[in-house]
């Protein structure tokens, strides 16, 4: 069963790998060259899915100095079909909506292969931010203009910790049609599982099935890479960053970490009935996090495929 089939059926068990589109200021031969190495590195992984980010200015969410300067990136859509288009499994795009006008969305919509495209419709970056499309408007437009296509949001677990209600969110993008969630990269597992708990009785409560929540997972090379995932808005507890800053190799200690971590999530979930996926993903470019990050999701998928 594909991808989409799981989402639609609420079945999890999937691992998926998440990428960010190469540079805009990228020489179009060179964006050929990153495609063709991304693809012969991922496809020997067996994975369910690739992601494909659509990265924004976040400066207005956090004012703070970015670790890593931002620089404008490749349309996820438009990296897709001129350089991944013989990718084998369904891709997730990611569109954030305060980027386009409401007919440049709904044209994109209206045309993809729901057997090959999902998508997950993220929010402008803070509440203050002038957008010419609503996440809620853009979540009606896609479904109108394609209903066939999976449509999925974001779950943020750390926002639960701080506010208790991420869960209440999360239903109620469900009744607007959001087919599954994905997370940012989980580090504090403790929040994590307080989500999937508070998700999975409230769906028992109002008689609903669960829909798949898929956990992200990032390794952390160096103290610079754990900056950066705190100014994107990760908690990493503070035992956590002892063992990383203190440890001999940074790199593994984070691994060894981040697959606790999901082998923890996988069994609380499998235990409660809530469908899962695993998306994988590097915030780093440097090519041992890279290449740590794949050996994690093959890791995940020999975990996944192991027997009971």
């Amino acid at each position: 069963m594909d991808l989409a089939a799981r989402i639609r059926d609420r079945q999890g068990g999937f691992v998926l790998f998440a990428l960010t589109p190469p540079r805009q200021s990228t020489a179009p031969e060179r964006v050929a060259e990153i495609a063709a190495a991304t693809s012969a590195r991922l496809r020997p992984l067996g994975l369910d899915g690739l992601v494909l980010y659509d990265i924004d200015d976040e400066s207005a969410r956090n004012p703070s100095e970015r670790p890593f300067p931002f620089t404008p990136t490749l349309d996820p859509a438009t990296y897709l079909a001129d350089e991944l288009s013989d990718w084998p499994t369904p891709v997730v795009v990611y569109r954030a909506v305060g980027k386009y006008e409401p007919t440049a969305l709904e044209a994109w919509a209206a045309t993809q292969d729901a057997a090959r495209a999902l998508t997950v419709l993220v929010g402008a970056a803070s509440s203050g931010a002038a957008a010419p499309l609503s996440l809620s408007a853009a979540q009606d437009l896609a479904r109108s203009s394609n209903p066939d296509l999976l449509v999925g949001g974001v779950a943020i677990p750390e926002r639960h910790t701080r506010r208790g209600n991420e869960h209440e969110r999360l239903l109620a993008k469900q009744a607007a049609g959001c087919r599954f969630f994905v997370t940012q990269v989980v580090y504090d597992v403790n929040a994590a599982k307080s989500l999937v708990s508070d998700y999975a009785y409230a769906c028992q409560a109002a008689g609903i099935d669960p829909v798949p929540i898929v956990f992200t997972f990032s390794v952390c090379g160096s103290m610079k890479t754990l900056e950066f995932l705190r100014w994107l808005g990760v908690d990493v507890p503070r035992w956590i960053e002892n063992d990383l800053r203190h440890a001999e190799d940074t790199l593994q200690a984070s691994y060894d970490q981040a697959l606790a971590t999901a082998t923890d999530l996988i069994a609380y979930c499998e235990r409660l009935g809530v469908p899962f996926g695993l998306n994988v993903e590097s915030v780093s470019i440097r090519k041992v996090e890279i290449d740590a990050s794949v050996e994690l999701a093959r890791r995940l998928i020999e975990e996944l495929a192991a027997p009971a």
